[in-house]
């Protein structure tokens, strides 16, 4: 086993010791009320604390009123928010943690108190689609520069024991640095000195109001992958000022949420950006924190031992398993519940609402969701090995349960098995994996390749049977439908059929997707057809433009619009736009969805005490309430 000897050194950040390498990355959960603190906020943090991570940074906190675009976020800009973040750092620091305020403000600005906010920024130059930014005046940005101030006094006085500004991911300050946003004429705006002056000014005034022995971090984009952005090159011209500006830690992250190339899909290799923070070390002499799609202890120690970093940064896989650290340090690697880089957690905060994790059911329930010892043990069957099942087993063994799990094929998986095909989704084979180790390691009794049969369950009366068996294909009534050149997605992705040169995919939900992209890397000419008006309506807004710039990337043809009325022989016949359309193939792959498998749960009803039925076989749905559904269910029983 690799040893993490630098992981767990402590590490001095201005004159603030950490007692390990590892930062809990700033990341917006949606769980504050009114911007202020809420035992659901605290319990979160509190439980990354304990968890072992050496610094807690705080989600992004608003030093303006006139800045808050969404609802959840948490506010700073007036002392009546001290009180509450007060509790929230007592409570970390109750943990061993020390914990930091994450500062900034994103693009929105109100023009006075109470009105509507609008996007802003140094220049009305637009970086998204339908963005028209208004350019924010020249008292505007002399007002901010107090609020940032301010804001930092106030996080002191709440007992933080670090500021951190938020300068990166193409929010307001980003905006002031990179020449691709701020062609102003005035003193912030043009020469690369007068784009500086914007944060410089934050932490000159900043200092004035903390003094200089309270930490000052920046996180910055260090490579923004903007077109007529800042490189790393320029950078590493940007760090040094910083430095002399009196900052005392740089994290640093990649890209823009605009930029156009993913940045932490689980597409992106383990590590991708590494070389960011080991280009910026050669130019400082403060700590630089290596950040984005590091969730391995493992790679974090090595990416230290090589000194290509000080500290690292995680987001998700802190969110996935707050306990990283503390196994990590044990030495129980595989016991550490991994962040599939699925983007869940980012598409909920995208869509405004509170954050939830795909892998852990607790994300946001800290302290209600516990596990605790059942008071009268039980005998419970689980029907079904994949993701849903595997959870409620272990779960269900760990409050004290006798558990024996029987699923009907010759592994445990399920669905999860199909869904790592994929040349890029090892990380759901190592969900599978984790789930595996927890089932073995609970002590729970597994039956593999063994179809249990509704009488056996009767005979044997269990006190509780959880149904996890999952869902089958949608096979629908469309003429041609039974044909010899029919097969199911399924069967594609699990080896079970062969198809020919030319496939039409008949659905372009992510299943429908992924198999298109699958088959067009082993050469295949591939159509999707969908009915609805967009392919990929199903999956999150921060990772669908990637699936779809793979599928062009791999050559495949996308029709929507698209009903398919009949499957012969040679092709499929659609209507569209009510007329019909004829598009030719060797085989046509059914991607029409999927649909929950009752049968037994139904055959059962009434002939044994407690039934739970979780995952699939409830209603045809993703990982996340497979695995939610199995913690609660457990937790309960």
């Amino acid at each position: 086993m690799t040893e993490l000897k630098n992981l767990f050194q402590p590490m001095k950040v201005g004159e603030l010791e950490l007692n390990n390498r590892i930062i809990f990355l700033g990341v917006a959960t949606g769980y504050a009320s009114e911007d202020m603190v809420t035992q659901r906020v605290i319990d979160f943090y509190v439980e990354r604390a304990r968890g072992g991570a050496g610094l807690i940074t705080t989600q992004i906190i608003m030093p303006s009123s006139m800045g808050m675009p969404v609802p959840g976020l948490l506010g700073i800009y007036h002392d009546r928010f001290i009180p509450g973040l007060r509790q929230l750092t007592e409570a970390v620091h109750a943990q061993g943690a020390k914990i930091a305020a994450q500062i900034g403000l994103q693009y929105y600005r109100a023009r006075e108190e109470g009105a509507p906010t609008e996007e802003v920024a140094p220049s009305a130059v637009a970086t998204r689609r339908g963005s028209s930014p208004r350019e924010l005046a020249l008292e505007e940005i002399q007002d901010m520069v107090e609020d940032f101030s301010q804001g930092a006094r106030r996080t002191r006085d709440a007992g933080f024991d670090a500021v951190e500004f938020h300068c990166g991911m193409g929010y307001l300050i980003s905006r002031f640095l990179s020449p691709c946003t701020n062609k102003r004429s005035d003193q912030y705006g043009g020469s690369f000195e007068n784009r500086l002056r914007f944060l410089l000014d934050i932490i000159r005034a900043t200092k004035g109001e903390v003094g200089d022995d309270f930490p000052i971090i920046c996180r910055t984009s260090a490579e923004e992958f903007m077109e007529g952005g800042n490189s790393l090159k320029d950078y590493q011209e940007i760090a040094p000022i910083l430095e002399k500006a009196g900052i005392c830690c740089l994290n640093t992250e990649a890209g823009w949420h605009e930029c156009p190339r993913p940045l932490v899909h689980m597409s992106v290799p383990r590590g991708a950006f590494v070389y960011i923070a080991e280009e910026i070390k050669k130019v400082v002499n403060i700590p630089v924190v290596a950040a984005y799609r590091i969730n391995d202890p493992i790679l974090a120690e090595e990416i230290l031992a090589q000194g290509k970093a000080d500290l690292i940064g995680m987001a998700r896989p802190l969110i996935a398993d707050p306990e990283l650290p503390n196994k990590a340090k044990e030495g129980r690697i595989e016991d550490i519940r991994p962040c599939i880089a699925c983007n869940h957690c980012l598409d909920s905060m995208m869509g405004g609402i509170p954050i939830t994790c795909t892998v852990n059911a607790r994300v946001g329930r800290e302290a209600e969701w516990t596990v605790e010892r059942a008071e009268r043990p039980k005998r419970v069957f689980v029907i079904g090995g994949g993701p849903g099942g595997m959870e409620a087993a272990t779960v269900a063994a760990r409050r004290g349960h006798d558990v024996t799990l029987f699923e009907k094929m010759g592994q445990l998986g399920g669905n999860l098995i199909l869904a790592s095909v994929a040349s890029y989704k090892q990380e759901v084979s190592n969900l599978t994996n984790y789930l595996k180790t927890q089932v073995e390691k609970s002590g729970v009794k597994v039956r593999l390749g063994q179809e249990i049969r509704a009488a056996l369950i009767e005979k044997e009366r269990p006190d509780v049977v959880i149904m996890a068996t999952g869902a089958r294909p949608i096979i629908p009534d469309i003429p041609g439908v039974r044909g010899g050149n029919v097969v199911t997605a399924v069967q594609v992705l699990n080896g079970e059929k062969d198809v020919g040169k030319r496939v039409i995919v008949v659905g372009g939900g992510m299943v429908g997707c992924e198999t298109a992209e699958l088959l067009a890397q082993k050469g295949k000419v591939v159509t999707i057809l969908e009915m609805l008006e967009r392919v990929g309506a199903d999956i999150g807004r921060t990772v669908r433009w990637i699936v779809l710039g793979r599928l062009r990337d791999a050559g495949v043809r996308m029709e929507t619009g698209a009903n398919v009325v009949e499957i012969t022989d040679n092709g499929v016949r659609a209507s569209r736009n009510e007329e019909l359309e004829f598009f030719e193939g060797d085989t046509v792959v059914l991607a029409a969805g999927l649909e929950p498998d009752k049968g037994m749960a139904q055959e059962l009803e009434g002939k044994v005490a407690s039934i739970y039925p979780v995952g699939d076989c409830v209603e045809a749905r993703k990982v996340i309430q497979a695995i939610e559904d199995g913690f609660r269910i457990a937790r309960e029983i």
